[in-house]
């Protein structure tokens, strides 16, 4: 899971940079996915000590869920970029792209803790 977190922490910061590069690089709200990315990629670096690992892991998961619930309104918000009416496309494409990317990590580090539970009872 250390090297999960660390691969979308790495993500995350590029999604940032490439949408604060994109849009011009006027508003540093862009870069919100790269600040969680940071965090991300610091946790998962720390997450590789065995004695550190399962705080780190669990912050982890709490980074990316405070990342979600902040990236859904633009996940929400994709009918209108579809639809070509969306005030800020930028905005709401990363915003999806990372609400999307969290989903999938904090179900797949969900499992990953259920799994280390009863792996060790």
């Amino acid at each position: 899971m250390a090297s999960t977190t660390l691969a979308l922490g790495v993500v995350l910061i590029v999604l940032g940079l490439t949408g604060y590069v994109l849009t011009g690089m006027v508003s540093i709200t862009a870069l919100i996915p790269a600040f969680f990315g940071l965090a991300l990629a610091l946790l998962g670096l720390v997450a590789r000590d065995e004695r550190k690992r399962k705080h780190a892991m669990h912050a982890a998961v709490v980074v990316a869920l405070i990342g979600f619930a902040g990236s859904v309104p633009g996940l929400l918000k994709i009918g209108d970029y579809v639809n070509g009416t969306a005030a800020r496309p930028a905005a709401v494409i990363s915003q999806s792209v990372m609400a999307l990317l969290t989903l999938g990590y904090i179900v797949i580090a969900i499992r990953s803790f259920v799994a280390a539970r009863r792996n060790r009872v």
